[in-house]
């Protein structure tokens, strides 16, 4: 039998020299998947044998059989979700964080990984302006951050109305009110699920014109409801214009009917890192809670989402746990303490080396690049002949949709040739973009997050998008049908 250390070298050099192929194609490869699942399924079902296969056989093997069915996401020219690369710092201590294989659960468990989390959460806070005093999680993305915060809400709001939910759950419980915006994201009402708040609580109030909620609508619907332990959802950063919830009208609202005000940041509360967009978050640190990505603009590697709690104390007694065979230290932080997993991965490490890599400027750069490559994309597409912008963007995010030119086209004909240029783009392997419902018109997201996105993949894009809709000749950027 080989010896250990030669068994780990040879399998993790061969995974070296994948990765940095795969790294290294990115620019050329094309974005989306080239190979359907029959064809995967056929490469990755292979005979399970009796006596197993050398590891660096397996990491070959696998990186082939894989090839084309991965899409680029971690590239440049990937626009259709809210999706960051991961930076060479984070990727590499992502990589550490696999070899030390901690379980980031308890300071006894990991003293590096539990304080490196300390680390981390100080300085989250700081960057993105929440209040020094909050409590904060590491999780495994924004989801659980929802989960996790929503879970101290209803801590809170049933201790004050004197119920223990976690001795006596939630059945004859006061019923929770929600309020939100019916622009909300999905893993919002996700959580509710989760935690037993079903969707028929929530009152869906519609946004306004620019995809914000009015402060008249909020207002009424406090004022008219029943008294009722309440959960307020703001938005920082809407899934399809970007758009911000006014905080600073908002949240005093909702204070003054006793309302649990929850924000979900996914993206938008990262505009705090940057001078130029800071603004749009004005208010926000009066919130009670917060939800964000590191996947995201922090662009660590999936498996790391962050959750803020003011509360601190709601938010322990909801997550703590003990028991005789657990070593506790009253002095350090305990993850376990306000994380729902118990097996977790020490997902401190990349975001620490992230923000090391980037420092305060870096940060604020990667934010700001990513909102120039977002309205440079939106506006010069949407110049094209056969196309119009739908919605400029807020921060990174924005619509287009592209239009059948035949007289009298009805929207129907313009939903349909959105949908056909979406495919051609995708079909092309140059860049990857999605399609979105908004107003009752489909349309394309723009949505740029990437540290790698550079003015060269923008006129790469635009330039094919301009062959795309008038492939007999070339239109100049600004042409109208």
């Amino acid at each position: 039998m080989d010896k250990l250390p030669s068994m780990f070298r040879a399998s993790l050099e061969t995974a070296f020299d994948q990765a940095l192929d795969y790294l290294d194609g990115l620019n050329e490869k094309p974005v989306a998947a080239r190979v359907d699942a029959a064809t995967l399924r056929e490469r990755l079902n292979r005979v399970l044998t009796e006596e197993g296969v050398r590891p660096e056989q397996v990491i070959r093997e696998l990186a082939a059989d894989v090839d084309g069915g991965l899409v680029g996401s971690s590239g440049g020219r990937f626009f259709a979700w809210v999706i960051g690369g991961s930076l060479p710092a984070a990727l590499a201590a992502d990589w550490l964080t696999s070899t030390w294989d901690q379980n980031a659960v308890l300071y006894a468990a990991s003293p590096a990984a539990a304080v490196v989390e300390e680390v981390v959460g100080a300085w989250l806070k700081e960057i993105l302006g929440l209040p020094s005093a909050a409590s904060f999680a590491l999780v495994s993305g924004c989801q659980m951050a929802h989960a996790t915060c929503l879970a101290a809400a209803r801590q809170a709001l049933m201790a004050e109305r004197g119920w223990d939910v976690e001795k006596r759950g939630m059945c004859g419980a006061p019923p929770i009110r929600i309020i939100s915006s019916d622009q909300s994201h999905g893993s919002f009402e996700r959580a509710l699920r989760f935690l037993g708040l079903g969707q028929s609580h929530v009152q869906y109030l519609r946004a306004g014109p620019q995809g914000a909620l009015p402060a008249d609508a909020l207002e009424r619907a406090l004022a008219e409801g029943p008294r009722a332990p309440t959960f307020v959802l703001l938005q920082a950063g809407e899934i399809n214009t970007g758009a911000f919830d006014s905080f600073q009208e908002l949240i005093p609202i909702s204070r003054r009917y006793g309302a649990w005000v929850h924000v979900d940041g996914a993206f938008g509360l990262w505009a705090a890192a940057s001078g130029q967009y800071r603004h749009l978050l004005e208010g926000v640190a009066m919130a009670d809670s917060w939800a964000t990505d590191g996947h995201k603009w922090l662009n660590v590697p999936f498996d790391c989402g962050y959750a803020f709690v003011l509360n601190a104390a709601a938010h322990r007694a909801v997550m703590s746990y003990r028991a005789p065979y657990l070593t506790h230290t009253a002095e350090v932080r305990d993850e376990m303490d306000w994380n729902p997993e118990w097996s977790r991965r020490a997902r401190g490490f990349p975001t620490y080396a992230a923000l090391r890599q980037l420092g305060r400027a870096g940060l604020a750069s990667l934010v700001e690049n990513c909102c120039r490559h977002a309205r440079s994309l939106v506006t010069r597409i949407g110049g094209l002949r056969g196309a119009e912008v739908v919605r400029e963007p807020t921060l990174n995010q924005g619509l287009v949709r592209f239009l059948d030119l035949k007289r009298n086209a009805a929207e129907k004909d313009h939903d349909r040739r959105t949908e056909e240029v979406i495919a051609a783009m995708v079909a092309s392997g140059e860049a990857f973009f999605g399609g979105t419902s908004w107003r009752g018109r489909r349309a394309m997201r723009v949505s740029v997050c990437c540290w790698r996105t550079s003015d060269e993949d923008v006129d790469r894009v635009v330039d094919l998008f301009s062959q795309i809709l008038n492939p007999a000749g070339s239109v100049r950027d600004g042409a109208r049908p």
